[in-house]
């Protein structure tokens, strides 16, 4: 996995990032992206795609990506901002936040998918598939994953009737069960299919996340 990122630095490339996201499909919380800056030579054999791996394996190769990596760093886009602009566009747009935040500034980037957001100002690629494929992209996918988990474990410590800590957002029964009988929350997708039929069964057409900061 780690032959992208040898031929890069072969060729002068030092800082090759590769950036993943977490929380495209949920029907609450953030979309979370990551970007991770491998020290050149320096492979982390456990390192795959996240969704192959078990939550304890997962925050086992949190810390060892945290140790050996050059940089790492994350961009969240809150649910306000998913329903406004879509979630692909959410998407890119915490990629860049993740990228924004990555210091030193990586001189070639590898990014997960098939769209690459705008205005990057380092040479890009995107990679169909590059979770499973490129190692920078799988640490990446990583460490976004299990900062994601995190934050939806807090929200269910805040929320304990929803069940957050356990399906993260995802459309499990019992998240569906919940929002039915007890409407969305502020950190719900409002513009998702399940959630919007919530809302107009309910009747409900206030806006529970009147006076949040929306980033």
């Amino acid at each position: 996995m780690l032959w992208r990122e040898t031929e890069l630095w072969s060729s002068g490339y030092k800082l090759v990032a590769g950036v993943d996201e977490a929380g495209r499909g949920p029907l609450a919380g953030p979309v979370v992206a990551a970007a991770v800056i491998l020290r050149p030579g320096c492979d982390i054999a456990g390192a795959m795609d996240s969704k192959t791996l078990s939550p304890g394996e997962r925050e086992a190769q949190f810390i060892e990506i945290s140790a050996k990596s050059l940089a790492m760093a994350c961009g969240a886009v809150s649910t306000a901002i998913i329903d406004r602009i879509g979630i692909l566009e959410a998407t890119l747009l915490a990629m860049k936040r993740a990228l924004s935040r990555l210091q030193p500034n990586p001189d070639y980037i590898l990014i997960d998918g098939n769209r690459l957001p705008k205005g990057l100002l380092s040479t890009s690629k995107a990679i169909v598939g590059g979770d499973a494929s490129v190692r920078c992209i799988a640490a990446a996918s990583i460490i976004a994953k299990v900062i994601r988990d995190r934050l939806m474990i807090r929200l269910g410590r805040l929320y304990p009737q929803y069940g957050f800590e356990k399906h993260k957002g995802y459309g499990t029964p019992q998240h569906l069960e919940a929002l039915a009988s007890l409407g969305p929350t502020p950190h719900h997708r409002f513009s998702f299919q399940p959630v919007r039929q919530t809302r107009m069964a309910l009747g409900d057409g206030s806006d529970p996340r009147a006076g949040l900061s929306h980033t």
